[in-house]
């Protein structure tokens, strides 16, 4: 029997994205009325991290609780990869004592090595080249707020990185133009471009990019690992900083996104992140929604309704 993993959104169709996003919003209405769902009752889930995390470790192993299940947390020096083992040796063993896999890496040919050799679902929790989860979450957002985002104009800022790629994929998949303005050594990948053309139109201008846009997007310039880049990436950005100018640019209702952590004054500013338009924390929440959806969904859960009263 195949399995089905999320290593990148195109694991997904249109429809299927949909649905868990739907899904994903019922899970959070269902929270805040205190109605339980244990569908992932004595299934176990391993989060294999490589790198440091705040919101996708949080999200993934308070969702898991959540719907009932147990996580297994094992962060960089606490399995034997740190000591040489096979990324395909240590897939075989998990999935054999485990029924789901998280991993956050860097290299996104050790996830795709992971999900090679393992036996159950394999979710990407973040790689060099995309950010997956957090796509779910930023589009749960956005239809949260102002409905479908098909047909509707996006613009991204600053650093052509995993986001970005994932937010590149989105478009393809779910049809909306993504403007992304970035200088012209930190554009995405041209490849993915080529395969999102026409929905993904790249300049170095963030005031062409945000004309019109109904949502306005950041992220750090310096993800994890590039920490010795700060200085030079500090100066190279600068232009790209959001700010009230850049956003009164774009539509007079238009959202502000950031996948976070935040570094106010760079990327964005205090005015614009802590601002009415400003949904960024809305957007870190609905990770814990969007991944718990998701997990239902790649373990096949069929979900019973509840008996008529």
């Amino acid at each position: 029997m195949s399995v089905q993993h999320f290593l990148c959104l195109s694991d997904l169709s249109a429809p299927e994205l949909m649905m868990i996003i739907d899904r994903a919003m019922t899970l959070k209405a269902d929270l805040r009325a205190n109605r339980t769902c244990n569908v992932m009752q004595g299934k176990v889930a391993v989060l294999v991290f490589e790198k440091n995390s705040t919101r996708t470790r949080i999200s993934f192993e308070s969702g898991i609780a959540q719907l009932g299940g147990h996580a297994v947390f094992m962060g960089p020096a606490e399995s034997h990869l740190s000591r040489g083992e096979s990324i395909g040796d240590t897939a075989q063993v998990i999935s054999r004592m485990a029924d789901l896999i998280i991993m956050r890496t860097s290299a996104h040919e050790r996830i795709e090595e992971m999900a090679n050799s393992a036996l159950v679902p394999v979710i990407n929790g973040l790689t060099d080249f995309n950010h997956p989860c957090q796509l779910l979450a930023d589009l749960q957002t956005y239809i949260q707020y102002r409905g479908d985002i098909t047909g509707t104009t996006v613009a991204w800022i600053g650093d052509g990185n995993n986001v970005c790629h994932s937010w590149m994929t989105a478009a393809r998949i779910l049809d909306f133009r993504l403007n992304i303005a970035t200088p012209p050594g930190f554009r995405p990948n041209q490849a993915l471009h080529d395969q999102c053309r026409p929905n993904v139109f790249i300049t170095d201008d963030p005031f062409e990019a945000v004309k019109n846009a109904e949502v306005v997007i950041t992220d750090t310039w310096a993800s994890m690992g590039q920490e010795n880049e700060w200085s030079e990436r500090n100066n190279v950005f600068k232009p790209y900083c959001v700010d009230s100018k850049l956003m009164r640019r774009a539509r007079k209702d238009a959202l502000f996104m950031h996948c976070l952590p935040a570094y106010r004054g760079q990327e964005v500013t205090a005015e614009v992140i802590d601002g009415a338009q400003s949904v960024v924390f809305a957007e870190a929440e609905n990770r814990l929604h969007a991944q718990k959806a998701l997990m239902e969904f790649l373990l096949d859960i069929k979900l019973v309704p509840p008996p008529r009263r």
